[in-house]
């Protein structure tokens, strides 16, 4: 398939929103439990903000995939049917819900307002937290699931597609609140710092599963499915069309091979072993540098990753128009 960076940038950017706010949830969640020191509302004030700004960044990217950004609203049609339209709902749900959260934090209002008494320090956004984070993975099902319920692109009908979507953008939102608790909550660099490296081995091995499953597949069609002949013997010497059309552009990558196979080790590296090391130095050297080089270099690997996720994906009309005589 064509990589559109519009939804590369959309997926990679809502996935680190999503993750950082995650890890903000759960450190906060952590410390009620008095298993982590309580930090002040204004660390998660400007953390929901960040994440914030990465989910609208991410929306307004996807805009620039649409042939008529004016007739958005209609993809919200069919959401008995289609993931792609659940997408659409749920995703402002999420950017609506971390707001809220950010703005009760800075307020900090309590449960108290509605003459509910709980003596649980910020119950109000727990409970308000608590709803977001369900969203939030309801958000990472309907973004894997747009691709994982095509049954007949193989690289993408699968299972891993979905967790790939939830540990990658996870693991990318829990880096960069490691990084981000530096200036405001120290003592929570370790604890995000630790799951971000659990988190990214976890989508080491499950992307590396989908890599491994996707180059042993065999696929369903043929020469002779995609064209309508049955005959034993078929040799191919043109796709039937003298120029380009949407069927060449939009189905196929385009890129030299070189390229193609090169992608992959170049998000393998970038996306893995790079910021492991870097989290790993960042919190034995106390180094904010460190740890938000981390992330930059994590998504810049992720960009990387996302391209491959569609590049590989063969459509199977691409048998016939991807012949050229």
């Amino acid at each position: 398939m064509h990589p559109a960076f519009s939804v590369v940038f959309l997926t990679t950017l809502i996935g680190a929103g999503q993750g950082l706010f995650l890890a903000l949830y759960t450190g906060e969640s952590y410390s009620v439990l008095n298993l982590l020191p309580p930090q002040n509302s204004l660390f998660y004030t400007i953390g929901s903000l960040v994440a914030f700004v990465l989910l609208v960044t991410g929306l307004l990217a996807s805009f620039f995939h649409l042939g008529h950004p004016e007739r958005a609203w209609r993809a919200a049609a069919r959401w008995r049917t289609s993931w792609l339209s659940r997408e659409v709902i749920v995703l402002p749900i999420v950017i609506g819900g971390v707001f809220v959260y950010g703005v009760l934090h800075h307020l900090g209002w309590e449960l108290s307002l509605f003459g509910i008494q709980t003596n649980v320090r910020g119950d109000l956004t727990l409970v308000v937290g608590a709803f977001v984070a369900l969203a939030t993975f309801a958000l990472f099902l309907c973004t894997g699931m747009i691709y994982a319920c095509i049954k007949f692109i193989q690289e993408w009908h699968s299972s891993l597609t979905v967790i790939n979507y939830l540990l990658l953008g996870t693991a990318s939102g829990f880096v960069l609140a490691t990084a981000f608790s530096t200036y405001g909550a120290p003592d929570l660099v370790n604890f995000y710092g630790v799951w971000a490296m659990i988190i990214t081995v976890s989508a080491l091995a499950t992307r590396a599963a989908s890599l491994i499953r996707n180059a042993h597949l065999k696929q369903r069609s043929s020469m002779r499915t995609a064209i309508g002949v049955r005959h034993s013997h078929i040799s191919q010497r043109s796709m039937g069309a003298m120029g380009g059309s949407f069927n060449t552009r939009e189905f196929f990558h385009g890129a030299p091979m070189w390229l193609f196979r090169s992608i992959k080790w170049v998000f393998l590296v970038l996306v893995f072993p790079v910021p492991l090391l870097l989290l790993y130095s960042g919190m034995s050297s106390h180094s904010p540098v460190l740890l938000y080089s981390a992330f930059v270099i994590q998504y810049i690997g992720l960009l990387a990753e996302r391209w491959f996720f569609f590049a590989q994906a063969n459509h199977p009309q691409n048998l016939y128009y991807q012949t050229i005589g």
